[in-house]
């Protein structure tokens, strides 16, 4: 077996994986991979059926072999995407204490810490990777949520370095362009629709990436038909409903069914929890007013 051809097919099952093209990672044929890279191979399979809302099946494929740390960190995923919270975060600390340098308790590890707005304890954790550069994407996403566009534009530079041509990292470029703005907007575009046009069929996320770009643009119309076209093909992406919902905003269209869907496929999504978190404002403000009825 040709070393270098198994090392392309873990680099197209990764590519798959980070631009959201989760079933075809898992009907990805592993038969002829070499066994070191059989277990990331895996771990992006079991990764892939926990985006697909399929949480009980993987703990049911990984149970038995929690002794390997890479599949005990895919158990705590899966234990948090089932809803056991407590069970999730407590394996996941115990793992971040055992395990500090294994590259999947990293980024698995860290994922469920921010879920829970643990980020310095996220961040501290994947500190310890060594040329990850799932990580490095992972911090990236951090320190944006954090509102440190600064730290996310040093990591990126960092990661170009010694990685200039890696998918992660012009993703995480992109991500960062779409925060800074301005002509990095355009940049953005143009990354997110060469993926799009590279991959025939039409990846989620490549798709999302070029519509959220098009807003910025100021391109309603062109972000909300690649939006709705890739709806028609992947409905229950959580992506892009999201993004459908901020497009109607924008247009002034109902949301209602759109927010409900999003309900139905990710409860926890940062979208309805910032939706409801306003909604609560308005009614404690408006609790302020009574209506005055002159005798």
């Amino acid at each position: 077996m040709d070393p270098f051809s198994a090392e392309g097919e873990l680099i197209n099952i990764h590519n798959a994986f980070h631009q959201g093209q989760y079933q075809e990672v898992i009907d990805f044929d592993t038969s002829s991979f070499s066994p070191e890279n059989n277990l990331p191979a895996r771990i992006l399979q079991l990764r892939s059926k926990v985006a697909l809302g399929q949480p009980q099946q993987v703990l049911a494929d990984v149970d038995g072999e929690e002794d390997t740390p890479d599949l005990a960190a895919v158990k705590a995923l899966a234990q948090y995407a089932a809803g056991d919270v407590e069970s999730a975060l407590q394996l996941a600390q115990e793992l971040a204490e055992s395990y500090p340098d294994n590259a999947s308790v990293q980024v698995l590890g860290a994922t469920l810490l921010q879920a829970q707005g643990k980020s310095e304890e996220a961040l501290a954790l994947l500190a310890k990777h060594q040329g990850s550069l799932e990580a490095v994407a992972l911090i990236v996403q951090i320190h944006l949520q954090q509102n440190r566009s600064d730290l996310a534009v040093k990591e990126v530079q960092g990661a170009k370095r010694w990685a200039q041509d890696s998918l992660l990292v012009n993703l995480a470029e992109s991500w960062v362009g779409l925060r800074v703005g301005g002509e990095k907007y355009q940049s953005a575009f143009y990354v997110y629709e060469e993926l799009a046009s590279a991959d025939s069929t039409a990846a989620p996320l490549s798709i999302v990436g070029q519509a959220v770009a098009e807003i910025h643009l100021g391109r309603l119309p062109e972000a909300e038909a690649a939006i709705s076209a890739a709806l028609q093909k992947y409905p229950n992406e959580t992506g892009l409903v999201a993004n459908s919902i901020v497009l109607n905003v924008l247009a002034g269209k109902p949301t209602e069914d759109l927010e409900q869907r999003l309900q139905e496929v990710d409860p926890t999504h940062a979208l309805l929890a910032d939706i409801q978190e306003k909604s609560e404002f308005f009614d404690t403000a408006a609790a302020k007013y009574s209506a005055k009825v002159s005798s």
